[in-house]
């Protein structure tokens, strides 16, 4: 087991997580959902510790205790003061480790009413649709949440058999940011069962490392809609990005900080402020092991669908033969400088950042290398990504909203259609993939 700690020392709490190698995209279709049905029976009780006595135990403590599912990991994590510490990793580690898989019919009620509630949200909806139009048939595609079919048959003996195969010394990484030293978490950690017999013995049969599919998606323009009754048409355009070790990702989150980022980029300029269009709409990117995802998001009135999506087209257009001005270059890199710097302000996101890096085996970056690549972005970086993922014809896209007609006429000007298929799945009625709350990396 990996244990990486980072000492702060004007604060009196610690944030403190259990980071375990599992997600969606390890899973099969046959699973799609456990990892996410099975963070959330962590809670429902340990060998030691009831559902109730948990919740009792960190309401005692003044803590936070929470968990996540994204398609590559699975989080369990808390925030205490720092003499609460002790108490808090016996809990959470009896959790993780020895879950009993108690009130199962409850809490698959539960996640049942989760995966209901995301589908009424149009806005998380088309984002998960998105990425089964990017990635395809690509488990990159699945929505994180899982199936209301396979969540609903799953049984004890499947949770148990592959909490087994997944929750493993070898798989996890525990992570501390806060005051603490080293060494006393060390300490806490050789005191797990799980620890000793893993440094005695090989793991026990059935343990894996998450099986992550290396094979490239195929990345095909699609599109992809769902008629629903709603006020606003919610539409998403994206396609391929870059892995996360790609050292072209402190280039593309400069690049997203001109096209659609922030509240002066070019996007919300031209969208909102200028032409009043829609509320909301912003671009972002996902990072994965082996690929990765942009996109774009805007919500509108159907009166207000086809111009706004004209200008996006235009200004994806733009992004690909003007990425940036000197002046939006600048602008951008100290606005990431700041976001990256303030975001340390937190234990809790320096604990993830700790996490979330050795578990994926990305290099921990002091913040002064950090700044450092971002101020190395150039002008040429910015467009040589731009040119690579931003052509308007080539991406994606998705929607949800009143009227399939409306929305093909409106997403004309980014092409027509599937590249060379017919519009596949977009007629109404369509079994659309479960939306993205876990896919965000939500909390329970």
């Amino acid at each position: 087991m990996r244990i990486v700690t980072e000492r702060v020392p004007s604060v009196r709490s610690v944030a403190l997580g259990f980071w375990i190698a599992t997600g969606s995209a390890a899973e099969s279709d046959e699973q799609a959902g456990i990892s996410h049905l099975l963070e959330h029976m962590l809670f429902r009780g340990s060998e030691r510790f009831g559902s109730q006595e948990i919740d009792q135990i960190f309401d005692a403590m003044g803590a936070e205790v929470n968990a996540g599912t994204d398609k590559e990991s699975t989080s369990l994590y808390t925030r205490v003061l720092d003499g609460h510490l002790p108490r808090a990793f016996e809990v959470l580690g009896d959790m993780v480790f020895h879950p009993r898989f108690g009130e199962l019919e409850t809490e698959r009620e539960v996640v049942l009413e989760e995966i209901a509630m995301y589908e009424d949200d149009p806005q998380d909806k088309v984002f998960d649709v998105l990425g089964e139009a990017i990635f395809g048939a690509h488990p990159l595609g699945r929505a994180v949440i899982g199936t209301a079919k396979v969540v609903g048959a799953v049984t004890r003996e499947q949770l148990a058999a592959f909490h087994a195969a997944r929750y493993e010394p070898q798989n996890l990484v525990i992570a501390a940011a806060g005051s603490l030293e080293h060494d006393a978490l060390v300490e806490l950690v050789t005191t797990l069962d799980e620890v000793r017999a893993a440094d005695a013995a090989a793991p026990r049969a059935g343990a894996q490392r998450s099986r992550l599919d290396a094979t490239a998606p195929d990345f095909a323009r699609r599109v992809r809609f769902i008629e629903k009754d709603t006020e606003q048409f919610h539409v998403c355009v994206g396609g391929a990005g870059i892995a996360r070790a790609d050292e072209r990702r402190f280039a593309l989150r400069v690049l997203e900080g001109v096209l659609g980022a922030t509240t002066s980029s070019r996007l919300f300029q031209e969208v909102r402020e200028r032409r009043g269009l829609a509320y909301s709409v912003f671009s972002f990117s996902n990072l994965y092991a082996h690929a990765g995802e942009v996109g774009l998001y805007v919500g509108t009135r159907p009166d207000k669908l086809q111009q706004a999506l004209a200008v996006i087209c235009d200004e994806l257009a733009r992004c690909v033969a003007e990425p940036a001005t000197e002046e939006e270059l600048t602008r951008s890199r100290e606005n990431l400088k700041g976001r990256v710097v303030l975001s340390m302000e937190s234990t809790g996101a320096r604990m993830s950042r700790l996490g979330g890096s050795l578990l994926h085996d990305m290099p921990i970056l002091s913040i002064d290398e950090v700044i450092e690549r971002i101020d190395a972005v150039t002008l040429d970086d910015l467009r040589a990504l731009a040119d690579e993922l931003f052509h308007p014809h080539a991406l994606s896209v998705a929607g949800v909203g009143p009227d399939e007609r409306l929305f093909q006429a409106a997403i004309a000007p980014l092409g027509a259609g599937d590249d060379g298929a017919a519009n596949n799945g977009a007629a109404a009625g369509m079994h659309a993939p479960a939306p993205s709350a876990a896919a965000q990396g939500a909390p329970r």
